[in-house]
């Protein structure tokens, strides 16, 4: 048996109870440590002695699973897990120690055993385990950091974008693996947040991280069966119940909206956050109750509608509206006379990315027109969810192997939920954490006078 044994610490500028909340959650590691492609927590509910977390390698080969079970638990003063895998034990135990001035130093030993023939591979090995476990110490003090470096991102298309193969690479998991720092920490006890389309996917995936941040949550879906399923998901990821406020309405319908509006504007006090994120790709016209194209209704229509209606509870908390669109708006000009005409035949893709394009036109102009709430629209890449599947089957079989998981995709929707709103300013366009053109086709750009009567109609509408 080859065994080897690392001892790190790193210092950084966090409160003790922050670190080791963060921490307690092992599936988190994912996050800090470059040398795990994937973790997730095993035992429901809230953290405690012989939770179990398993973790897929990436420095090992991602073939690699460990299995982890935290044996050993002080409250704001040390974890102790042990993990198993093929041909692998690990013991890890982290520390925490209070210093002046809001400081904690993170202690991290990490005792890895290579049993059998497989430590005859150790002395090979010990380098590599070496690198990598410093990587991870590393990257667990800059994840607890709160000062945060300057966002960038090219508003102007690059060449790579402009040639979109090179682009496109960029939205699948390659992508987000590429991202130089994939921490969620910044904590939002006390916040509410309200996040449409909640129920699979992406909107799930980000309902789970926010919640876990402490966010208190407000899901709109339509169909009470699966928001109480999805509940259920939200409770036993995070932790702790969360006060969930279920509403159930189809917001393509706007007498359902404007009733799912007026029931958050008579119980709530505040709303921090606005995540539009519900949408439909559709492979044949359907219509509302009021007459209008739902895809239409739902994916640019809705988002406004909702925004305008809550607009009194953001504005009071100085919040933001976060806006999903879609890769797919790059490739869509919008029509001079959009969103009216379209009476021809019915395109369900070409619908859904003119209403996706339109959403990031109308994002940057709500941006100016309401100072006192921060606007963002994001694309999430190219995910692998329930809604591709039904909706593009063939394009998911046939980018299976490079689409991204939905706790990918849902990275930056809770990014821009989480992180210091100055640090982020308003109008912008996001995908892994950076600023993105809008167009990188000079046959999409929208000039100044069409994006005004773009809004004009749209305000007719919603």
């Amino acid at each position: 048996m080859y065994e080897t044994l690392l001892n790190e610490h790193v210092d950084v500028r966090r409160p003790l109870q922050d670190c080791f909340r963060y921490l307690l959650d092992f599936s988190t590691a994912e996050q800090w440590d470059p040398g795990v492609y994937r973790a997730e927590k095993l035992t429901p509910g809230p953290v405690r002695l012989g939770s179990e977390f398993r973790l897929v390698l990436a420095g090992l080969g991602r073939g690699t699973v460990m299995q982890y079970r935290l044996t050993g638990l002080r409250h704001g003063e040390s974890l102790h897990l042990t993990g198993v895998g093929d041909g692998v034990q690990a013991e890890d135990s982290i520390r925490f120690l209070p210093l002046a001035a809001g400081r904690t130093r993170i202690s991290y030993a990490a005792r890895l055993r290579l049993p059998g023939f497989g430590g005859l591979s150790g002395p090979i090995l010990q380098p590599l385990l070496t690198r990598l476990g410093r990587r991870a110490v590393a990257g667990l003090g800059a994840a607890l950091e709160e000062t945060r470096p300057g966002i960038s991102g090219p508003r102007s298309p690059t060449l790579s974008q402009r040639l979109l193969l090179p682009a496109a690479i960029g939205f699948t998991e390659r992508g987000y693996l590429a991202m130089p720092r994939k921490a969620l920490s910044r904590f939002m006890d006390g916040k509410t947040v309200l996040i449409t389309g909640p129920t699979s996917g992406i909107g799930l995936a980000a309902a789970c991280e926010i919640a876990r941040l402490g966010a208190r949550l407000i899901l709109v879906g339509r169909h009470s069966r699966r928001l109480e399923a999805a509940a259920e998901v939200i409770e036993d990821f995070a932790g702790t119940p969360s006060g969930l406020r279920l509403i159930e309405a189809d917001l393509s319908e706007r007498e359902q909206l404007q009733r799912a509006a007026g029931e958050v504007l008579a119980l709530e006090s505040r709303l921090d956050v606005l995540v539009n994120n519900a949408g439909v790709l559709l492979d044949r016209r359907e219509l509302t109750a009021e007459g209008q194209e739902r895809s239409l209704a739902t994916n640019l229509l809705a988002p406004l509608r909702l925004a305008r209606a809550l607009m009194p509870l953001l504005a009071r908390s100085q919040g933001r509206v976060i806006n999903v669109s879609s890769g797919g708006q790059y490739l869509q000009a919008l029509g001079r006379d959009y969103p009216a005409g379209n009476d021809g035949r019915f395109n369900g893709i070409r619908a859904y990315a003119e209403a996706k394009r339109a959403l990031v036109s109308a994002s940057a102009s709500l941006a100016a027109r309401h100072p006192d709430v921060a606007f963002h629209a994001m694309h999430p890449g190219w995910v692998a969810t329930p809604g591709v599947n039904r909706s593009l089957p063939r394009f998911e079989r046939a980018m299976k192997r490079w689409l991204r998981d939905a706790r990918m995709g849902a990275d930056t929707i809770v990014w821009l939920a989480s992180e210091d709103a100055a640090l982020l300013g308003t109008g912008n366009f996001w995908l892994d954490r950076r600023v993105q053109p809008r167009d990188v086709l000079p046959t999409t750009v929208m000039l100044p006078e069409r994006e005004r009567q773009l809004m004009l109609a749209l305000d007719s509408l919603s």
